[in-house]
């Protein structure tokens, strides 16, 4: 019976009100969708917890040093020694630097001689507007770097300092909304062409996609205006793909239906509502999964993090409403038509009946535990994988994928000075115990960066350290400063800088994982619970949704160290990629059990899963590869982590496409048979005998030849 949703969607006359609703919603929501880009985030401070030691100095440094500056650092070099004119270039830039440079913060500092006689060093300390400022450092990084070389007659010249890093990852995500979204455009359109097979049918889900993504970075956009909402460069890309990914996914779902009711129906409008009718349980209890799982992103400390939750769950909600409201009324205004040359007639096979996942079920049916407890095997020896995952090692010279400036300047700088004074630990300590800290620090082998400056009862020492400052043996020292500062008496110290926060930000990311991850599993076990109406068949789906993400996790681990060649994996891979297979992937298993349910009530459990596999195989196939291509997309950011999160969700979503729902959960359905859906009625469904389900696939099989 047609629902109130199909009748109002795709009625003769109503699908024209949807039609109109849309396209006025795009008219205004367009111009605000623009203004999401420019509305970015990126200052790493903004990111962390109030919580977080690094955040209180950070918000208590205003009256020692601007705390909105960061130093650019000139980096000057001669593999066979510096020559008198390199030293006078130098001294010369430094003039240069103070008279013609935009927003300088203070006194620049340099030229500063290694010790070697082939480096020189020079500190421009720049104000950066905590709103602006980043997406403007590749301009100012430019502008420093071309005062450097402009004469520098063979010395080599880079810039680095958290300036150089700031302005190489600008110009990495300066690019992201066009990049990502026609690669990710790109690779939709041909798999869908490959799907469809048709030369027309493609455009009216891409173009939903896009409607929805348009609409999403709207609301957003107002949400960053009037709510404070956090959105950066991570938050932005995901969005995009998240958006055009799953959209296109529910899209699948929802064509595949309607063609099959077309074969049914002679009026495709009845087609249409009863496509709605069957499809949207799935789509609907997909769509609340995926969004619920994002808003469980709201339990982080990570501002970031929990940022994305909401950026998230509001893509999927657009994406929901335009593939339920404005795909349907397209497909009914244009008509038949739309599907060829493979325009489905009324009354005409249905080709799924016998095609390659009607084969993969006949091979499983006669040994079920076999293929479940192999497949759960396989994927066990690939999660042995983890023991490779190193997700606190990625320093700064190792996140960025190709030659960046920063990374060869910070290479020069560690090989040949023993610190890093340019950028400092800050610690804030009682005046009273200022010089017991600095004596405390100086024994422990910590040299002062700066000398210590006193406002009021507090005092501010600048301590400086060796090697990387985002490396892991700068976060070592981070942490035994803390420990020095911190244990001397009603001393009130905290510790910060732009190492401390990397530090902290690595520690928050580690709690949020404790955290969100048995969240989002409680969540997607009760939403499956309630759609299932059974207690057994959602344990099972999540069991096997974790079995799949330690295989990809694994699997990924092992690609990214030998064959990529990554040092490591930042801190959020495990819980961005945890959240995203649990949420998405188990869409396909809702895609699947949901058509397996309605069919057990007719024909029992195990055909169900036969017919279930067969009548979704080949949508939820296009559907995984659609998803998973746009993941992948996110490797064209020059970035690892980027590359790391998109590499690692594809590989997952594609394990559950054609590993866990086609082979492992069909085996297990057809092993645990009607017990599969306790406590629910379900379960007293008899099953059809063997011979009967046998007849059955002989009678499909010779339909389809």
């Amino acid at each position: 019976m047609e629902n109130r949703i199909g009748r109002l969607v795709c009625g003769r006359r109503s699908k024209y009100v949807v039609l109109v609703i849309w396209v006025v919603a795009l008219i205004t929501l367009g111009p605000l969708a623009g203004k999401l880009s420019g509305a970015q985030d990126n200052q790493t401070s903004s990111w962390l917890p109030a919580s977080a030691e690094s955040t209180k100095v950070f918000d208590q440094l205003g009256p020692f040093v601007d705390r909105d500056s960061m130093p650019a650092i000139l980096v000057y070099h001669r593999a066979g020694g510096l020559t008198a004119a390199d030293l006078s270039k130098a001294k010369a830039d430094v003039a240069t630097y103070t008279d013609d440079t935009p927003h300088l913060a203070g006194k620049v500092i340099g030229p500063i001689p290694s010790k070697d006689g082939t480096t020189l060093q020079t500190l421009v300390p720049l104000h950066i507007d905590p709103k602006t400022g980043w997406n403007d450092l590749p301009k100012t990084a430019d502008h420093l770097k071309a005062i450097a070389t402009d004469g520098a007659h063979g010395m080599t010249v880079h810039l680095g300092g958290p300036v150089g890093f700031g302005a190489d990852q600008a110009s990495a995500f300066s690019g992201i909304d066009g990049t990502l979204l026609f690669g990710t455009l790109g690779v939709v359109i041909v798999i869908l062409l490959l799907t469809y097979r048709s030369p027309v049918l493609w455009v009216l889900p891409i173009l939903s996609a896009g409607v929805a993504l348009t609409a999403a970075q709207a609301f957003i956009y107002l949400l960053v205006d009037h709510a404070g909402l956090t959105v950066n460069g991570q938050s932005y890309g995901i969005l995009t793909v998240l958006v055009i990914g799953a959209g296109t996914d529910y899209a699948l779902l929802l064509v595949a239906r309607y063609r099959e009711e077309l074969r049914r129906h002679e009026d495709r409008h009845e087609a249409m509502a009863f496509a709605l009718h069957r499809s949207e349980p799935a789509i609907l209890a997909s769509g609340s999964t995926v969004i619920l799982g994002m808003l469980c992103l709201l339990a982080a400390e990570m501002n970031s993090t929990k940022g994305l939750g909401p950026v998230a769950a509001l893509g999927i909600v657009f994406a929901l409403l335009a593939m339920v409201t404005l795909l349907p009324a397209l497909l009914v205004t244009v008509g038949r038509w739309v599907f060829w040359p493979r325009r489905p007639t009324y009354g005409s096979p249905e080709p799924t009946r016998s095609g390659l996942w009607a084969r993969v079920g006949r091979f499983i049916r006669p040994r079920p535990r076999a293929v479940w407890l192999v497949t759960v095997g396989l994927l066990l020896l690939c999660a042995l994988g983890l023991t490779q995952l190193n997700s606190h090692s990625l320093s700064s010279t190792d996140s960025f994928i190709g030659n960046q400036d920063s990374v060869a300047a910070t290479k020069v700088l560690q090989s040949h000075y023993a610190q890093n004074s340019a950028d400092p630990v800050y610690v804030l300590v009682d005046t009273s115990r200022a010089q017991r800290t600095t004596s405390a620090l100086t024994s422990a082998g910590f040299t002062p960066a700066a000398k210590p400056t006193t406002r009021g009862d507090r005092t501010l020492l600048q301590t400086a350290i060796s090697g990387d400052p985002y490396s892991s043996k700068a976060f070592a020292q981070v942490n035994h400063i803390r420990d020095i500062a911190h244990g001397i008496p009603d001393s009130h110290a905290l510790v910060g800088g732009t190492t401390a926060i990397t530090y902290d930000v690595q520690e928050a990311t580690d709690h949020d994982s404790r955290v969100i991850i048995p969240l989002t599993l409680l969540v997607v076990l009760v939403i499956l619970g309630v759609l299932l109406r059974a207690v057994v068949a959602p344990v099972v789906l999540i069991l096997t949704v974790i079995v799949s993400f330690g295989a990809a996790l694994g699997l990924s681990s092992l690609v990214f160290h030998y064959l990529f060649g990554f040092a490591g994996t930042d801190p959020s891979l495990p819980l961005f990629v945890f959240v995203f297979l649990v949420a998405l992937g188990i869409d396909y298993n809702i895609f699947l059990m949901t058509r397996v349910r309605e069919e057990a009530w007719q024909h029992g459990t195990r055909r169900g899963a036969l017919v279930g596999l067969s009548a979704t195989g080949g949508v939820i196939t296009s559907a995984g590869l659609v998803l998973a291509s746009t993941f992948a997309v996110l490797g064209t950011l020059p970035l690892v982590t980027f590359a790391e999160i998109g590499f690692a969700v594809a590989l997952g979503v594609l394990l559950d496409t054609i590993v866990v729902r086609a082979v492992l959960v069909t085996a297990l359905t057809l092993d645990l048979g009607p017990k599969i859906w306790w406590p629910g009625k379900l379960r007293g469904v008899p099953d059809a005998s063997e011979e009967q389900v046998a007849a059955d696939e002989l009678a499909e099989s010779s339909v389809g030849t």
